[in-house]
C-alpha cells in the first residue's frame, strides 16, 4: 500500500537525521586526535548541528507549507547526504563544522516536511495516529541509538564511519520520497521572509546562547541573548501587521497548541539531558569504554519504539491528554530514580532511572506530536510540525547545555553525583508541571480527552475516533 510505502521511507530519513544529533558525540575524542585540535575546538562539531536544526526548522516547516512537502524532503535528504559526505572528507574542523552546519540544514528541511507528509497520506484521524506512533517510535530511537552505532563504528573503522553511512542510505530515501510521496498542493502565497529572518535570528541567537553559557563563555551569551530578544520583540510587533505572517497569531492562541509544545520541549529537555550525563557517568567515572556504555544505554532506548505504536493506538481512541499524563508520570518517576546511581553503584541501580524514561517517552512522543498537529487547520500541518520540531531541538540544545554546565566535569566525582542527583529531581518536577499544564487544558476543552463513541451519523465519523475542534479564531 502507498501509504505505508511513505510511512516506511519518512521513518528512514527521520532515523538518519536524527541519528547524527547524537551519533557523533562519542566519536569527539577520535575527531580530536585525527584532526589535531582541541576539546574546545571541536565541540562545536557537536553543537554546530544542534544550532541549524533548531534555528532553521520553523523556515523548513514553512517552506513546505508554501512549496510543497514533497520538494522540501527531497531538496533536506540531498543536501543531507552531501553535507554527509563533506564531513567524511574534512581534513580540518572548520571544514568539518561548516559541513555540520549544512548537515543541520538538510534536516531542517526534512524533519517538518517528513511529519507533515504522513499526516497527508493518512487523513484519517485513527489511522493518523497509529502511524504517527510508528513514526515517532523511529525517530525517538534515533537519538539514544547513536551512541550504540557510533561507539561500534569509531571502534572498528574510525570516525569517518559515522558520516559515511549516511549518503547511500539518503539516495535510498530520495528513491523512495520521488516514488511514492504525493506531490501535494503547495500554496501560492508569498512567503513572510521578514518573519523567517527574524525568527531564525531569534532562534539561533537563543540556541547560541545556553551552549556559550555552558562553556562560561558570558560575554558572548550576553551579545546573543540581546540579538536574541531583540529578534523576537521585532517578530512579535512584525507578525500583526504583515498580511501572511510566518507565526499567525490566532495560531499560538490555541491553549492545546501552546500546551503541547512546552511538553515536548520539556520531553526534549530532560531525555537528551540526561543521556548526555549518563554517558559521561558510565564512561568517565565507571570506566566503561563508548560501547559498553552504549549498550547499557539500551535500556533507555528499547521501550521507546515498543511503547510508541502502543501510545499511537491509544490516542487514537482516547485522544492524547490521558496517554500524554501516563507518559509524563512514568518518566518523571524515572527520573527521579536516578537518585539511586552513586560513583560506585552497580549497573542494576541505574537501569530503573533508564528504563522508566524511556518507557515514558515512549509513551509521550506520539500524543504530544498529534495534539500539536491537530490544534492547526491540515493546511497548516507543516508549520505545526515545524514548531513542535523546533520546540524539541530547542529542548535538546538546552537540555545538553543546562545539565552539562549543572554538573561539571565528571573528575570531580563527589561534584558531579549530588548533581545528578540534583538533575534528577529537577527533571522530576518538570514532569509534574507538564502533568499540570497537560490537564489543566483538558479541563478547559473536554473534546481534549477523546472519549471514544459510537459511529456518529451526522458527521460520519467512524467508531472510536474522537471529536477535536480545529477551527482558529
Amino acid at each position: 500500500m502507498r501509504q505505508n510505502r511513505v510511512l516506511l521511507v519518512m521513518c528512514c530519513g527521520m532515523f538518519l537525521v536524527l541519528l547524527d544529533v547524537t551519533i557523533v558525540n562519542v566519536a569527539v575524542p577520535a575527531i580530536t586526535t585525527g584532526l589535531r585540535t582541541s576539546t574546545a575546538g571541536v565541540q562545536w562539531v557537536v553543537d554546530g548541528y544542534t544550532v541549524a536544526i533548531a534555528s532553521l526548522l520553523l523556515a523548513g516547516g514553512t517552506l513546505g507549507d508554501r512549496l510543497g512537502h514533497k520538494a522540501t524532503v527531497l531538496g533536506g535528504l540531498v543536501l543531507f547526504g552531501i553535507a554527509s559526505a563533506g564531513c567524511a572528507l574534512a581534513t580540518a574542523v572548520p571544514e568539518l563544522i561548516a559541513a555540520r552546519a549544512a548537515q543541520g540544514t538538510g534536516a531542517a528541511l526534512l524533519l517538518p516536511g517528513s511529519l507533515a507528509a504522513v499526516a497527508d497520506v493518512f487523513p484519517d484521524r485513527a489511522q493518523q495516529a497509529k502511524a504517527l506512533g510508528i513514526w515517532a517510535a523511529v525517530s525517538s530511537l534515533a537519538l539514544p541509538a547513536g551512541p550504540v552505532l557510533g561507539g561500534f563504528l569509531v571502534s572498528s573503522l574510525g570516525w569517518r564511519a559515522v558520516f559515511w553511512i549516511n549518503p547511500p542510505v539518503a539516495m535510498l530515501c530520495v528513491v523512495g520520497v520521488a516514488a511514492w510521496v504525493p506531490r501535494g498542493r503547495p500554496k501560492t502565497a508569498r512567503l513572510d521572509w521578514r518573519g523567517l529572518a527574524l525568527a531564525t535570528t531569534a532562534l539561533a541567537a537563543a540556541v547560541y546562547a545556553v551552549i556559550a553559557a555552558g562553556e562560561g563563555a558570558w560575554a558572548p551569551v550576553a551579545v546573543a541573548a540581546l540579538v536574541s530578544l531583540a529578534a523576537g520583540t521585532a517578530l512579535f510587533v512584525a507578525e500583526r501587521i504583515v498580511a501572511n505572517p510566518l507565526l499567525p497569531p490566532a495560531v499560538f492562541r490555541r491553549p492545546a497548541f501552546r500546551v503541547a509544545n512546552a511538553a515536548a520541549l520539556i520531553m526534549n529537555l530532560t531525555s537528551n539531558g540526561l543521556l548526555f550525563v549518563v554517558t559521561r557517568y558510565l564512561q568517565t567515572i565507571q570506566g566503561h569504554s563508548a560501547a559498553t556504555a552504549g549498550l547499557m544505554l539500551l535500556a533507555m532506548s528499547v521501550p521507546v519504539p515498543v511503547m510508541a505504536p502502543l501510545a499511537g493506538r491509544a490516542t487514537a481512541r482516547r485522544g492524547p491528554v490521558p496517554v500524554l499524563v501516563a507518559g509524563a508520570a512514568i518518566a518523571g518517576t524515572g527520573q527521579l530514580c536516578l537518585l539511586l546511581a552513586g560513583a560506585s553503584s552497580p549497573y542494576a541501580l541505574l537501569f530503573p532511572s533508564l528504563f522508566g524514561v524511556g518507557v515514558g517517552i515512549g509513551i509521550f512522543v506520539s500524543p504530544v506530536v498529534a495534539m500539536s498537529i491537530r490544534a492547526v487547520p491540515p493546511e497548516r500541518s507543516g508549520l505545526a510540525s515545524g514548531i513542535n520540531n523546533t520546540a524539541r531541538q530547542v529542548g535538546t540544545a538546552l537540555g545538553v547545555a543546562v545539565f552539562g554546565a549543572a554538573a561539571g566535569s565528571p573528575a570531580l566525582t563527589s561534584h558531579f553525583i549530588t548533581a545528578m542527583h540534583v538533575l534528577g529531581a529537577a527533571a522530576a518536577l518538570a514532569w509534574l508541571l507538564v502533568i499540570a499544564l497537560v490537564t489543566r487544558s483538558a479541563s478547559r476543552n473536554s473534546d481534549l480527552v477523546g472519549v471514544p463513541h459510537r459511529q456518529n451519523r451526522r458527521n460520519d465519523r467512524p467508531t472510536g475516533q474522537y471529536s477535536y475542534k480545529e477551527e482558529l479564531e
